[in-house]
């Protein structure tokens, strides 16, 4: 069964149509990044996912429909938001012991383990520490629940560095068994692409990209194209150009790379700029 299974999922507010008949399938075990700029629809398909909001269209998680089941549904998920939702009122002790007491799945050594890290104290008030504390806070009590499916959205915005490689950290050792799955919705990805399997690229309410990590690095190569070969390095029809030092970068999806080598250095894009490339290819109209 998988994990999540949607099919002409669709979302209106008013006139915007805010999901366009996404159809995207994720298998048990995976780590997937859900990109998209702003306004991509990310949140609202997390939101659809949590059963927060209705939708047109057939859309399963964890073999539920979440609109319909969104009680039994919530015992087997964990959600972090793009903004803080613990109130400012709580001292930290308390969010640990409110988290606890509501979901029966949470494990209060797993989120005290990753707050070690930090500078926050038990008896902190939320409302007395930073933006990025906060964020710290609200990853660590998300983390200490043990749920088949994580959904994250914008999870690391305001985090320092070194915190942030911790929570990957966790996060890999705390999935690395097969058994649970990961979303994250994000615009920056490449800090964490070492450890997505899957892609799944938004635009538009429209799902504009979707492989797995295997198809990636099988599919797309970038080529340093020396000046001398340009012409004949385009006729073999890049999705995407920009600049570089001494040459240009083009983008290619499935050529033949041991002809592109005789222009230039191959290299595996970042995901950052295959997601640049494949926006401006979609908004330009090219197929």
């Amino acid at each position: 069964m998988e994990t999540v299974s949607a099919r002409g999922v669709t979302r209106r507010f008013g006139d915007h149509v805010a999901l366009d008949a996404i159809d995207v399938d994720v298998a048990p075990g995976r780590v997937v990044g859900l990109v998209g700029p702003n306004g991509a629809g990310k949140t609202t398909l997390l939101h659809a996912m949590l059963g927060l909001l209705p939708v047109e269209g057939e859309l399963r998680v964890l073999g539920m429909n979440p609109w319909h089941d969104r009680t039994s549904l919530m015992r087997a998920v964990s959600f972090v938001a793009d903004v803080s939702t613990v109130p400012r009122w709580l001292r930290v002790s308390q969010a640990i012991a409110y988290a606890e007491g509501v979901h029966p799945r949470f494990e209060r050594a797993r989120t005290e383990a990753l707050l070690e890290t930090t500078g926050i104290g038990r008896g902190d008030r939320v409302g007395q520490l930073s933006k990025g504390m906060i964020g710290q806070l609200q990853l660590a009590l998300a983390m200490g629940v043990d749920a088949k499916l994580m959904l994250l959205d914008e999870p690391t915005l305001g985090l320092d560095p070194l915190y942030r490689n911790r929570f990957y950290e966790m996060l890999m050792e705390r999935f690395a068994d097969g058994d649970h799955t990961v979303i994250i919705a994000t615009h920056e990805v490449d800090e964490l692409q070492h450890m997505l399997t899957d892609l799944v690229f938004l635009d538009t309410g429209r799902v504009i990209l979707k492989c797995t990590a295997d198809e990636y690095e099988e599919r797309f190569v970038e080529v340093h194209v020396h000046p001398e070969h340009l012409e004949l390095a385009r006729d073999m029809g890049p999705i995407n150009e920009r600049p570089a030092l001494a040459g240009r970068l083009l983008l290619f999806d499935g050529a033949d790379r041991k002809r592109l080598g005789l222009f230039g250095d191959l290299r595996r894009p970042s995901v950052g700029a295959l997601f640049a490339a494949v926006i401006q290819r979609h908004r330009s109209g090219a197929s």
